[in-house]
Parts: C-alpha cells; sequence; structure tokens
C-alpha cells in the first residue's frame, strides 16, 4: 500500500469510483480509494440503478447526460462490456394540470442544456406503457433516453479504467481515524497502515458520518430504509415486443422498471422508516434490512391500480436497504465546510443514475477549483449550523414521502420549521406572516388579508399577486418595514484588512469611516464569486476600527471559508461571524427618514447622512448600526441590530412609524422591486459560470488595479471575447412569471437562458433577468420565451426599469 498519494478517496460505492476515475480523467494519477469491505458492499450494491435525465436545474440535467453518456460508453467497452438497458424511456406521471405546468417548465428548461423531453396526455401514456390504466391520469413527461444499469459492473469498470490510468484501490482496508496537519495535509489511517496526502474526499456513502466524525464534522445526511421487489414473470411483457419503459408515480409513490420477464417495483410510503440513526453494526456488510411490506400496502394499492396485471403476478425476491438523504435531497458534492483540503460526495439517493455525473464535477473543483457548472445546488456549504440529526432526519421523512412531488414556485414545505427564529417570528406571525425559508431561517414572505389565506401552488401567478402589489404600494408612497433575519454579516479587523480586502474584490473597495460600498470576487478563474456590500466602522466604545462585509443569508458557510483561505501567513486579518447575533430591520418609502428620525437621535438628513452611508445610533434604546442602502429603490435603511435588542428596536420603529402609516412588507415584495431596479441575487444571477462582463458588471471591474485573485485569468477571457451576456427582458404574458431555467428561443434555437422573473408592481411589466447569446443582447432584441408549454414574445429592455436615475434611493 502507498504511504504517500495526492488523493484518497474513502468509500468504494458508485460515488468513490466515480470520483476516483473522473480524477484521472482530470490528469491525476497518484490517486487512491480505500474501501472497508469490497468495492459496492454498500447501498450500491441493491440499487435499482435507474438512469433517467430529469433534473430540477441544469446542473442536475448536465450531470445527468454525462452519467448516460458515459454508461453508454462503458457499456460498449469491447474489453469490459457492462449490462445498461439505455434509452427505454421513461414516464412521470400526473393527475393534475398544476404538475403538467411543471413538466412543461422542466421541459423547457431541459431544452437550455440539450436535453429533449416531451409532454405527453393520458393516452399517450398508455400507448408507451401498455401496462398503465389512464383513471384519473391527466399526462405525464416523457425522457426518451431513460434506463437502467448492473451497479456492480459499473463500479468494477470505473474502478478498471482508474486503475489503467495509475490509481491504486485497496479493499478490505477500513480507515480508523483522520488526521490534518498545520499545512493542510492528512494522514489517513487505516487498519493496514497510514496514507500521507494533499486531499481526502467522504465517498462514505450510509457511514458518511462516522467518516465526517473522524475530522471532527457532522453531515446532514440521514438514511431511510427502501424497500423494493422484483415480479415473477408478466405475460403481457413478453407479449410487448419491446422493453417496457420506466414509470415513477407521484400519485400512488412508486417506480417500476422491467427486470427480465417481470418488473422491479419500488414504494415511497407515507409510513416510512428512518435507519442508522444511533449508528450502524460495522458488520452490516452487502446486508439488507428485514422485510416490511406491511408498511407499503397503501402504495402497493395504488399501483394495483394503477398497473392491473401486478394483481396476475406474484413476487420473487423483496430488498429493503437504506438509502440516503439530505435535508433538501439534492446531494452534497463540493468541499466540506470548515476544513481546507477535504470534500465530499455524499447523500447521493439516486448515485447509480447521476453518480457519473457528481464525481465528474467533484473532480473538477479538486483539480481546478471550480467545476464547468455552477454547483450550488449540491453544494455542502449551503447548509450551516442548524442540520443536526434530528433535523436530517425530519427532511429526509418528507423528501422520501414525496420522492416523484417536485417542489412549486413559492412552496415551503412543513417538515422541520421552524428551525432559526429571531424574537420577532412569533410577533410577525400574530401581523398574519407568511414565512419563507432562507438557509434555514424563517422569514416573512408577505402578510396574508386573513389567517384562512392560502394561495395555490402553481405556475402561474398565484392568489398572492395582490397581496405583494398592496405592499409594494405602501412602500412605494409611505413607508415599509421589513426584518431580513440570517443576513451573513462578518466582521473584518486588523491593521491589513483594507489590503486583504483589496486583493479579493475585483473593484474598488472603499476604505473611508462612515462609507459603505458594493463589490464582487471573481475565482480563480475570473468568474463571479461572490458578491458583498463592505461598511467601514470607526473604532467606538463597540469595538475597534472594523470592516463589516455583509453577503446573501445562504453565503454563510461560503463566504467565510473564501476569505479564510486566502488571509495571507503574514497579514493582521481577523475574521468574526455576526450572522447569528444581528438582524436587519429594512424601513424602505419616501417616508423613512422621518420615522428614523423621530426614533434616534442625531441629524439624519441627506446632507448628515448621504446614500451609502453608515452610522452607530441607537434605536429608542436599543443599540444599532444603521445603513444608507436599499434594495427596493426607494429610499431605505437596513437597520442592524443584536437578537437581544431587536425586539425593543422593532416597538420603536412600529410605535414611530404610526403617524407615517408604516405597513409590514415581506421578501416578495423585495423580489418584485429589485427586478425593477436591475439588482441582481447570488447564485440566481451571480454564477461561477459567467465573468462580470458577461453578467454586465463592467462598472465594478477595475482591470487597471496591479492584482485581484482573478485578473489573470479575467484578462485571458477578455480577449476571448464574450459567450453570454445578461439581458433584462420584458415578458409578453400576464398570466405567469418566467421561471428560472426557461429557455428562450428564435427560429427553434435556444439563444438563453432564465435566471430569474417576478412581475414589476411598480412598472406593470413582466420581468426576467437571462443570459442570451450576445447577438441577441441589444436593446430592442426580440426572441420567444417558452413559457410552461407556450413561446411567448420577449424583448430585451433596459436594466432599471423603475427610477434609473437612482434619484429616489439616494433621498
Amino acid at each position: 500500500m502507498k504511504s504517500r498519494t495526492k488523493v484518497v478517496v474513502i468509500g468504494g460505492g458508485i460515488a468513490g469510483c466515480s470520483t476516483l476515475y473522473h480524477l484521472t480523467q482530470e490528469g491525476w494519477s497518484d490517486v487512491v480509494l480505500v474501501e472497508r469491505n469490497e468495492l459496492t458492499s454498500g447501498t450500491t450494491w441493491h440499487s435499482a440503478a435507474q438512469v433517467t435525465n430529469f433534473g430540477m436545474n441544469q446542473t442536475m440535467v448536465g450531470l445527468k447526460t454525462h452519467s448516460i453518456a458515459l454508461y453508454k460508453e462503458l457499456s460498449e467497452d469491447p474489453d469490459y462490456p457492462i449490462n445498461y438497458h439505455h434509452g427505454d424511456g421513461g414516464i412521470r406521471l400526473a393527475n393534475t394540470q398544476e404538475q403538467m405546468q411543471g413538466y412543461r417548465h422542466f421541459a423547457s428548461m431541459a431544452r437550455g442544456i440539450d436535453v429533449h423531453f416531451e409532454v405527453i396526455d393520458a393516452d399517450e401514456c398508455a400507448r408507451r406503457h401498455p401496462l398503465i390504466s389512464t383513471e384519473n391520469l391527466v399526462g405525464g413527461l416523457w425522457d426518451p433516453l431513460d434506463g437502467d444499469i448492473d451497479p456492480a459492473q459499473l463500479c468494477q469498470a470505473l474502478a478498471r479504467r482508474a486503475r489503467k490510468a495509475g490509481a491504486e484501490v485497496y479493499r478490505n482496508t477500513p480507515v480508523v481515524g483522520l488526521t490534518q496537519h498545520k499545512d493542510d495535509t492528512w494522514t489517513v489511517h487505516t487498519e493496514h497502515g497510514d496514507i500521507d496526502c494533499d486531499i481526502v474526499v467522504n465517498a462514505g456513502g450510509y457511514r458518511v458520518n462516522e467518516v465526517g466524525a473522524m475530522m471532527g464534522v457532522h453531515h446532514p445526511v440521514a438514511s431511510m430504509e427502501h424497500q423494493y421487489f422484483l415480479t415473477e414473470d408478466i405475460p403481457a411483457i413478453a407479449e410487448a415486443g419491446h422493453r417496457m419503459p420506466l414509470l415513477r408515480c407521484p400519485i400512488s409513490d412508486y417506480y417500476c422498471r422491467q427486470e427480465k420477464q417481470g418488473l422491479l417495483l419500488g414504494f415511497y410510503e407515507q409510513d416510512c422508516k428512518p435507519w442508522g440513526m444511533d449508528g450502524i453494526d460495522p458488520n452490516f456488510v452487502n446486508a439488507l434490512c428485514p422485510d416490511d411490506l406491511d408498511r407499503v400496502t397503501d402504495v402497493l394499492e395504488g399501483a394495483f391500480a394503477r398497473m392491473p396485471a401486478l394483481m396476475e403476478t406474484g413476487i420473487r425476491t423483496v430488498v429493503n436497504g437504506p438509502i440516503t438523504y439530505t435535508i433538501d435531497g439534492a446531494p452534497l458534492v463540493g468541499p466540506i465546510p470548515g476544513k481546507r483540503n477535504a470534500f465530499c460526495i455524499i447523500g447521493l439517493r439516486a448515485g447509480l443514475g447521476e453518480g457519473g455525473g457528481h464525481g465528474w464535477l467533484l473532480a473538477q473543483q479538486i483539480v481546478h477549483g471550480e467545476a464547468c457548472y455552477d454547483t450550488w445546488c449540491l453544494d455542502p456549504r449551503r447548509f450551516t449550523g442548524h442540520t443536526n440529526v434530528e433535523l436530517t432526519s425530519l427532511k429526509a421523512i418528507e423528501d422520501y414521502q414525496n420522492e416523484f412531488r417536485f417542489h412549486f414556485p413559492h412552496e415551503h414545505r412543513p417538515a422541520g420549521r421552524p428551525a432559526k427564529t429571531t424574537p420577532l417570528t412569533p410577533i410577525l406571525a400574530a401581523e398574519g406572516a407568511e414565512f419563507t425559508v432562507v438557509n434555514g431561517w424563517e422569514r416573512a414572505d408577505y402578510f396574508k388579508p386573513s389567517p384562512e389565506f392560502h394561495p395555490s401552488l402553481s405556475f402561474h401567478f398565484d392568489e398572492a399577486f395582490d397581496v405583494v402589489a398592496n405592499e409594494v404600494k405602501a412602500i412605494q408612497t409611505g413607508v415599509g418595514l421589513a426584518e431580513v433575519n440570517g443576513f451573513n454579516r462578518i466582521e473584518i479587523t486588523g491593521a491589513d484588512r483594507h489590503a486583504f480586502l483589496d486583493r479579493l474584490f475585483c473593484g474598488t473597495v472603499t476604505k473611508r469611516d462612515g462609507r459603505v460600498g458594493l463589490g464582487y470576487l471573481l475565482n480563480h478563474h475570473g468568474m463571479v464569486k461572490a458578491e458583498a456590500t463592505v461598511a467601514n466602522l470607526p473604532a467606538s466604545d463597540r469595538g475597534p476600527e472594523r470592516v463589516w462585509y455583509g453577503s446573501a443569508a445562504a453565503a454563510e458557510f461560503h463566504d467565510i471559508d473564501w476569505l479564510r483561505q486566502h488571509i495571507n501567513a503574514d497579514e493582521d486579518v481577523q475574521l468574526k461571524s455576526l450572522t447569528n447575533d444581528q438582524t436587519i430591520l429594512v424601513l424602505a418609502g419616501p417616508k423613512a427618514r422621518d420615522v428614523l428620525s423621530h426614533v434616534s437621535r442625531g441629524d439624519w438628513s441627506k446632507e448628515a447622512f448621504p446614500w451609502l452611508s453608515v452610522r452607530e445610533c441607537f434605536i429608542g434604546f436599543a443599540p444599532a448600526t444603521v445603513m444608507g442602502v436599499s434594495f427596493s429603490g426607494e429610499l431605505a435603511y437596513e437597520i442592524h441590530v443584536p437578537n437581544a435588542s431587536l425586539y425593543a428596536a422593532y416597538l420603536a420603529l412600529r410605535q414611530a412609524g404610526e403617524a407615517f402609516g408604516l405597513k409590514l412588507f415581506g421578501a416578495r415584495a423585495v423580489e418584485s422591486m429589485r427586478m425593477e431596479k436591475g439588482f441582481l441575487h447570488w447564485k440566481s444571477d451571480l454564477l461561477t459560470e459567467f465573468d462580470p462582463f458577461e453578467t454586465g458588471l463592467d462598472r465594478f471591474v477595475k482591470m487597471q488595479k496591479p492584482d485581484f485573485v482573478g485578473k489573470p485569468a479575467l484578462e485571458a477571457r477578455q480577449a476571448e471575447g464574450l459567450r453570454k451576456k445578461f439581458v433584462v427582458l420584458e415578458i409578453d404574458a400576464t398570466h405567469a412569471p418566467a421561471h428560472p431555467g426557461g429557455s428562450l428561443m428564435d427560429d427553434g434555437r435556444v439563444v438563453g437562458t432564465i435566471t430569474s422573473g417576478d412581475w414589476g408592481h411598480r412598472t406593470s411589466k413582466n420581468l426576467a433577468y437571462a443570459f442570451v447569446d450576445p447577438a441577441y443582447a441589444d436593446l430592442g432584441c426580440q426572441m420567444e420565451l417558452d413559457l410552461l408549454g407556450s413561446a411567448v414574445g420577449a424583448t430585451v429592455i433596459a436594466p432599471g426599469q423603475y427610477d434609473p436615475d437612482h434619484s429616489l434611493m439616494r433621498g
């Protein structure tokens, strides 16, 4: 066994084998995989091994497309062919028009990455799958490349190719410990000796947290028992003359595929069962859980109704084994939060089908720092400190129960809530707040007109449209108050703080005390990595001279990791997270200054406190830090308050606001208003797939700076020209917004992809943001949006349709 290597991958299932293989494809051959038993001895060996192209966003579709292409190539290898039923086709059923709306959107989204789904009616579903009934069926989504594969053969094929490229695989080699050294390298301790390495990868399957514990971390991954059975032969299958398409049924919570001349039938029962919460038997290897078919009786009844032939066949084999879930059902593939040179590829509940793509994206991140796609939907740092075992299990149960039910816009499921709250959460609830969830935080989405108000789930504008419009109008004509909790706030101190930030930001970073600036950080490829405000606070009784770095709530772990990694050894820079200690109250509207002046001593005039100023003060008697910034486009103030004083500050503002007609507003009003201003959202519109010039951030880039992270790569990209261009669109529709991922078309060709969409209530326009081919970026350029299966007009318009010169928010 090697004593020194570049990367050690821990785990020999599909995740580990795919990562090992793809590392060699990226040019690293000095890599090792260690497996405690035999390859595929965990979840992989009993996987139903379905290989679909369906995903909820383009990143997921892209990695699945890579898996399909790779598996097809492996299956055709004359030296080591594997069993892969490629292109049997698959149908996702629907029994409501709202589900069909979703399928039409996903078909539009997939087209932008050159994947072609087909939305079909109930009769066509039955024609393509002659075993199903059309009772209570509206239609479905057809995936022509759906199929299934032999899991053991697949992993062996990947390991074989990795070995041929120079990698090594050590079976029956349990890992017993992990040690990280001062230079951030690792020692992997095994029962057969130690391996020193630069990088370690946790691909531990359902033993993920046993490996995590060795490096002092907990991963939000839980296991669920999952049952499927294999039937006896079904005559209709032999008589069909072709392989049966795969079937996934959100109506009755089951799936099936052909297995020889019978079916493999799997269940996602409501009476489901977590597994391994209190630890896993070390001898649980190539093992299964006890059968429990009583638990799936209700699901089985639905399957019988949909496929009557099942009532006339017997069960040949029952399989009940653990599969892993994360809090949102998507895997964790990328850097481990708070660790250097440590990565994970875990929580792959559909591991066999998409594992080829996951390993591909992870290998790119390890070798190059980023993948070809923006991988935030997979990033382990998208979950933060609230993700304990109990919460993870509750969400895993909920995801399991809704396996084939996609999330609708504005749908927030109830399990594991409320995970994060502030002193105002019950107060706002009593005021009628409907809450959304942001990184676990309960944030007011809008304020209901009555307790019985419950908008329907739809891809169209819902019943909250007028409610949000009224909140926007109250802000535009008077003054509104909102809580923005969970906003990422990092306090930066030390003599080198300004030089440190200047090196990270691609533009000018304000250094003046009492001033606030906005800027962007790039990765080493010159792509947009982060967006942040920088506020310079002078020394006071609340602290020394310091900078407050502020960014999106979801960026809490992401940004602090990036900042820590870029502090040089000789720099005097200290970081302290304030994210969970402070909450923002936003006061917005033309009367905002009046309210603030009535509740806080000092001169709040435009001259004394201009736009982009920051000041420490008191709101009533609550200590606060006020910034003159606006995401709404109206005169606005961000009031940062320690959570212990938050309720006092809120009461003071409400009481002072009574004389000015102050109204509460929520996140959906903010979303509408920021679209009208041309303001961008991190990980909606700000993506690592695009550089700042493609994203329209030219004014925030100063190429004359001597150096900043990503500058050499950005210079090279400038010479090559733009691949895409960010634009603002007006959509010619009043029934539905543009949804992220929607395809923009011209003459049958995809020319762009939507990133955000919403109705602008002050401009009365259906607005959207998109990245388009540069030839379609000029003002007035027209194209068509595939909006839920219908072509509607889309015209490029100027950004900042509301108050384009920013005179209102400047006061």
